[in-house]
Order: structure tokens, then C-alpha cells, then sequence
């Protein structure tokens, strides 16, 4: 089964979350109810992209997986410089009014508060902008990549030219609290960094979220090796359990804002048609589980109680009215080879025992080929462990 063009960060933390949540978004294409912070976020981004993007230089790209992608040398004739037209105040908010959606708002007024919100946060960092310009590379870009064999792919707000000359990965965010801590733990920040590595020749100098309510960036060094071979273990996983269908509900915190509870094997209601039928099945099952744990709890002490009568009386047959109780043993071998492992390796002859089961030991100690010292001393580091247990055996066929 394919998840699509690849994993994103988005679907990548859904199956996390909740495997039977991301079938029903990805491969059903059931629909969620619209959140405003969801539609809120997705102007404030639209507009930022219409702001910037005027102050585009597109950097050299790698031939690769991404539709847009062009290789360095088709990059070698275009301009360096910005060509487009710098908004103004007035023209940034006409662009943020036509952009705005009423979707998910719960009422006029949580929408009038979000409005207001939003011309506040552009005003706020077209000002900051006016004093300091950043030099993007590209803005709202959408690249593929394929990571060691997993397709991934994701829409990255903006690419910088950082001060050192390489590339600075910009993430905006309009929650209401960020931290650099968000940023050190952003696996969002981290498939960013390897679809940028993938698709452009500079390196990647710095990561950063974009607090917008506080204007505050929140930037981080790139990801070390051992940083990404981590999350590609776990990228790993995801798409192993998309390919293999495994999507199995996981509940948990998440549910209470899930729009699927209606038809989630974990919250989906018994027909009324079959109420009584399974209830009877259920407390029959609770009965019986009770039953189970006190009967095995019974036979526990019963059988301690025949071992202290076997073992006083030197008997393995117990008689009883019906059957007969048989003491039978299982008898197992344990060899601590640690002393003879040097001379074991000196020898050549670890690689007779790849695991050190109790079989490889013996056929090791009964080979004449080996020195009959060294085969005295494996031996001697055996020790015997004896499990003891009871059968049964109906009366008659001990008679017969």
C-alpha cells in the first residue's frame, strides 16, 4: 500500500498518534471539522508568502525527486537580485482581508478576536521586516526527497541565505507559547532538513521557529548525524506499518478532539438490537475470568502441597480417588563459560558455540579432538536446574 507522494510531517505524526486516524484521513478521505486555529494559521501563511516572496533569490537546486526542481546549471543565467514589488502597509492588509476564511470559528466573536489577532501579528512583523530584510531562497516550497529509500516530502515556509553563506530553514508558528526547547525537539525541523540537504547544493547552518505573537525565533543548530538516524528509525516504522495496513487504534489524550469517535472500534456503540445478548456475554466472561484466577491461584498451592508430600515421603505416584498424581521433571543445563572463554578463543573453538546452548556444550565437551583438561573444565561449569511438575493419570489406566 502506498501513503502517496511520501511522508509528511503531518502524516508521519498522525500514524504516530493513531494509525486508525491516519487510514481514515489518507486512504478513506473522510473529512474533519474545520478548526479556526487551523484556517487562522493558514491565511497568516498565505499572506506571508504573497509579503516575501518579492524578496526571493532562488539558490542552485540538486537534479532530484521534486516536480519544480532544476538542476545548477539551468540556476547559472538567472538574476541575483529580488525583482518583485515590496508591499505596502495598506496593500498587505487588502491581501490578508481577502484571504480570510470563517471557517471553524465557533462564533462571531471568537472570529472578530482572530481577525483582529491576525492584522496585529502582520503589522507587527512587516515592521519588524522594514528594519530587517531577510534574503529567501524560496518561500511556501514544496520538496520531495527520498531518504534512504522512504518518500517524503513537505511545504517549507521559508529557506534563508544564512550569514555564513549556507541555508537557514524558517518555520512560522501562531500558537500561543513556543520555546528553543520546541525547537531542539521540532521533528518537523528535522524532515525539513533533510528534504533541504536533498534538493539544494548548500548545507543547512540553522533551524528555526518563528514565535509570530512574540516575533521571537527560536533558532537551533542543524541536526547532528545521530539526530536524523533516529528519526529515519522511526520514519522507518511508520511507513512499515502503512505497507503492512497495521492500523490499529491507539487511545489516548488525542481521542477527545477526534473527529472519527463515532466509528472508532475504542467509542463505537453496541446496536441496540444486541444490547442484551452481549451484556449477558460480558458478565458471563467476567464470571468466568474470576473463576479462572481463583482456580489457578487453588492449583498453585495444591501442587506446592504435593511436592512437600513427595519430598517427605520419597514417592513420585500419589494416588487419589479418581486419578493418580505423577511427579514428572524438566531438567535443564546452564553453562557460565566466562572462565573458558580465553582459552576457548585461543583455541578457535568459540565459534562451536555461537549461542552457548546447552547442546553446542556437550557436543564441544564429547569431542575427542579437543584437550580432555579443557573439556573437564567446560563441563565443570554446568549446573543442573530441575523444574518439577505434576500430571495426572486416571486410576484405570494404572491398573491396566
Amino acid at each position: 500500500m502506498s501513503s502517496g507522494p511520501g511522508l509528511s510531517y503531518s502524516s508521519f505524526h498522525t500514524y504516530l498518534e493513531c494509525p486508525l486516524r491516519w487510514k481514515y484521513l489518507y486512504i478513506d478521505r473522510l473529512p474533519e471539522t474545520p478548526r479556526s486555529y487551523f484556517t487562522f494559521g493558514r491565511v497568516v501563511h498565505a499572506v506571508l508568502e504573497e509579503l516575501l516572496r518579492p524578496l526571493v533569490v532562488p539558490g542552485p537546486r540538486r537534479a532530484g525527486a521534486s516536480d519544480s526542481q532544476r538542476t545548477l546549471d539551468e540556476w547559472g543565467n538567472r538574476s541575483r537580485e529580488a525583482t518583485g514589488p515590496w508591499l505596502t502597509r495598506e496593500e498587505l492588509l487588502a491581501r490578508y482581508e481577502r484571504a480570510w476564511s470563517s471557517e471553524g470559528y465557533a462564533s462571531p466573536e471568537e472570529e472578530a478576536r482572530y481577525r483582529t489577532l491576525g492584522r496585529e501579528l502582520l503589522l507587527r512583523y512587516y515592521d519588524r521586516l522594514e528594519r530587517e530584510r531577510p534574503r529567501p531562497i524560496a518561500v511556501e516550497e514544496h520538496l520531495e526527497a527520498k531518504w534512504d529509500g522512504i518518500p517524503i516530502h513537505g511545504y517549507i515556509d521559508r529557506i534563508d541565505r544564512g550569514p555564513a553563506g549556507g541555508l537557514e530553514i524558517v518555520d512560522y508558528k501562531t500558537s500561543r507559547e513556543l520555546s528553543a526547547a520546541d525547537a531542539l525537539d521540532s521533528d518537523q525541523l528535522s524532515l525539513y532538513q533533510v528534504l533541504v540537504e536533498s534538493n539544494y547544493t548548500e548545507p543547512v547552518e540553522g533551524l528555526t521557529l518563528y514565535h509570530l505573537r512574540s516575533l521571537t525565533p527560536h533558532r537551533v543548530p542543524p541536526r547532528d548525524r545521530a539526530s536524523l538516524v533516529t528519526l529515519y528509525d522511526r520514519l522507518g516504522q511508520v511507513s512499515d506499518g502503512i505497507r503492512a495496513e497495521a492500523f490499529e487504534p491507539t487511545p489516548g489524550r488525542q481521542c477527545s478532539r477526534c473527529d472519527f469517535r463515532a466509528i472508532c472500534p475504542e467509542f463505537r456503540t453496541v446496536p441496540a438490537s444486541d444490547e442484551v445478548r452481549l451484556r449477558e456475554l460480558v458478565d458471563r466472561f467476567d464470571r468466568l475470568r474470576s473463576e479462572e484466577a481463583r482456580v489457578e491461584s487453588e492449583l498453585r498451592d495444591a501442587a506446592e502441597a504435593l511436592h512437600h508430600a513427595a519430598e517427605e515421603l520419597g514417592l513420585h505416584r500419589l494416588p487419589g480417588s479418581r486419578a493418580v498424581a505423577v511427579r514428572r521433571r524438566d531438567e535443564t543445563w546452564q553453562y557460565a563459560l566466562e572462565s573458558v572463554r580465553p582459552d576457548l578463543e585461543r583455541l578457535g573453538l568459540s565459534a562451536r558455540l555461537p549461542t552457548g546452548r546447552a547442546e553446542e556444550v556437550r557436543r564441544l565437551v564429547r569431542d575427542p579432538e579437543v584437550d580432555p583438561e579443557l573439556r573437564r573444565r567446560i563441563a565443570a561449569t554446568g549446573a543442573r536446574q530441575v523444574r518439577w511438575y505434576w500430571d495426572l493419570e486416571s486410576s484405570s489406566d494404572r491398573a491396566r
